[in-house]
């Protein structure tokens, strides 16, 4: 078993990387993937090889390149002695101990070291996997349209389920962030002590507030006079050439008589902001979009850098409208980045819901399931707070496990999404995290009755004694992983691909986590992890706890990114 850099966690990335290397070689032997030689082209050397996942395939290999790519490489695929030698023998700060590797049908396999890989990961707890691989710098404004007042601040009865997917993304996008060292900030500020305050908080969303009676007049008055003197304010002159020959346009225009107007066609396109709806012309300064930029003119005034991005997450409804109001913003003189985090609607086949009905529903339906399974016991404060935890969980994994451009289908009816015994869904996902803690308080009385002894230190332990193909599947699918795809939303907010919209991939941290315990749940549910008190069955057990003791933690920092306390019993 090779010794591996404490300093340098295991990535999947960098591995990747470093044998595609190995099998490309030098450039002198081996010919650039973006030259052409006759018909042939070259692959990339991240397509050169692919991380296995499936339990199937884990039992042979951990990383293949196809038989398609090594034809590419070599005369028929005949992977040269000197190449081979270098892949087997691959080291490096970050990578993963190869332990053999062989040529077959398929393509050219490798495996890892496992025990290796398993003593790196596990022996000082996995902190280092449960974290962004690096850390970022600067400021992200959170703004959620749907909490605008328009002109009145919205109510549980009138935020529409489409309006709360956007709530629910931004709190866990501006968590994902935070973790990955951004400041983050919150528009609008609500009113505190106001109904759409409490709701939020029954999901578990700490959205900021200002006291009752507070204005945010001065910045009101800032922003409508830098719009008043915008070199895009559309003068009467100019629009008097615009509209003259159009009697109802002059009509519509009487009524608006004196009002204030933005040229915003003019504003992107000379300023050169991409992705723009071409259709954005002239628009009329109401009331409601000049509180609209005051509130992010002071939401920005929490950012430690002179620069901040905006970040504006809107249903595809009020997308156009909220173009308008990016748009309005740059005219008035801000120079901060914008990008769009666009969701899809949200559709309930027979039934129409506000976001109070339908919270009242999932709340209600996993009080029931609880009483159906649990009896009496589900009564008093903290039956009260595992429901409302598991309600927001529920809610949370429906509205957030679909990629945020397309749109989600709600099947009210069905009480499958809080069911503890499908694999689907929060509550599915909470259950295996309670399911952890009560292995672990299991363990804890053994140790207090005296049968069994505290866990060793993982420098200690044979990690060669982890032979079931669920605990290397557990470590190679989940713990190695996780820190890269917590890197993912930053390295999306910064790319600028696609102009102001910006796609993340804000689904997979519920696809992760659903993924995660359908695994562990069919490995729990196969191993007896606590076995006899025995002397010489004590290293395979601690060997086992240390991976659910670092499991149990990848829980909590995946649910944190939610929002969601774990559940400790069930």
């Amino acid at each position: 078993m090779e010794n591996i850099e404490e300093s340098s966690p295991l990535r999947i990335t960098p591995t990747v990387r470093a044998l595609s290397s190995a099998l490309r070689g030098k450039r002198e032997n081996v010919p650039d993937y973006s030259q052409l030689n006759g018909d042939r082209i070259f692959p990339e050397p991240e397509k050169l090889w692919f991380k296995e996942s499936s339990a199937k395939n884990l039992r042979n290999r951990d990383f293949l390149s196809p038989t398609t790519m090594l034809n590419t490489l070599y005369a028929d695929g005949q992977v040269p002695p000197a190449v081979m030698s270098r892949v087997l023998s691959l080291r490096g700060s970050g990578i993963l101990p190869v332990a053999g590797g062989e040529v077959m049908g398929e393509g050219l396999r490798v495996r890892v070291d496992r025990p290796a890989a398993f003593k790196a990961v596990l022996a000082d707890g996995a902190t280092e996997y449960l974290k962004p691989s690096s850390q970022n710098q600067g400021c992200v404004v959170l703004n959620c349209p749907a909490l605008h007042p328009k002109p009145n601040t919205p109510t549980p009865e009138t935020l529409t389920l489409g309006h709360l997917r956007t709530v629910l993304l931004s709190d866990h996008m501006g968590a994902l962030l935070r973790r990955q060292g951004f400041a983050v900030s919150y528009c609008p500020r609500l009113p505190e002590d106001s109904d759409i305050i409490t709701f939020l908080r029954a999901l578990g969303i700490d959205w900021p507030t200002a006291p009752a009676n507070w204005t945010n007049e001065g910045r009101e008055e800032k922003i409508q006079e830098a719009l008043e003197n915008s070199p895009y304010r559309e003068r009467e002159t100019e629009r008097g050439r615009r509209t003259s020959g159009g009697g109802g346009r002059k009509a519509e225009e009487g009524e608006n008589e004196g009002a204030l107007r933005v040229n915003l066609k003019r504003v992107f396109q000379e300023e050169g902001l991409l992705g723009y709806d071409p259709s954005l012309g002239t628009c009329i300064v109401h009331r409601d979009s000049v509180s609209h930029l005051a509130q992010l003119d002071l939401a920005t005034t929490d950012c430690t850098v002179a620069m901040a991005t905006a970040l504006h997450v809107t249903s595809c409804q009020d997308e156009f409208r909220q173009q308008q109001i990016a748009v309005l913003w740059r005219a008035s003189g801000a120079t901060h980045t914008q990008r769009h985090l666009v969701c899809g609607p949200v559709k309930t086949p027979g039934s129409h819901l506000t976001a109070a009905q339908y919270l009242q529903l999932r709340r209600g339906q996993m009080k029931e399931a609880s009483e159906m399974k649990y009896g009496d016991q589900v009564e008093g404060q903290t039956w009260d707070d595992i429901i409302r935890v598991m309600t927001s969980a529920t809610v949370r994994f429906e509205l957030l496990s679909t990629v945020h451009t397309s749109p989600v289908t709600l099947d009210l009816q069905r009480e499958g999404g809080v069911s503890t015994k499908g694999p689907r869904g929060g509550v599915f996902v909470m259950y295996n995290c309670a399911r952890l803690h009560t292995l672990f308080d299991s363990y804890e009385r053994g140790v207090e009755k005296g049968l069994y002894p505290e866990i060793p230190e993982g420098s200690q332990l044979d990690f060669s004694a982890l032979k079931e193909e669920g605990e290397w599947l557990l470590l190679f699918n989940y713990l190695i992983p996780f820190s890269e795809l917590l890197d993912q939303s930053g390295q999306a907010l910064d790319s600028e691909r696609g102009g102001a919209r910006v796609n993340i991939k804000s689904e997979q941290i519920c696809k992760f986590l659903v993924s995660l315990s359908k695994d562990f749940s069919s490995y729990y549910n196969r191993v007896h992890v606590l076995g006899e008190p025995l002397p010489h069955l004590f290293n395979q057990m601690f060997c086992r706890l240390h991976l659910l003791r670092a499991l149990r933690e990848l829980y909590h920092s995946a649910l944190d990114t939610l929002n969601l306390p774990p559940i400790r019993q069930l």
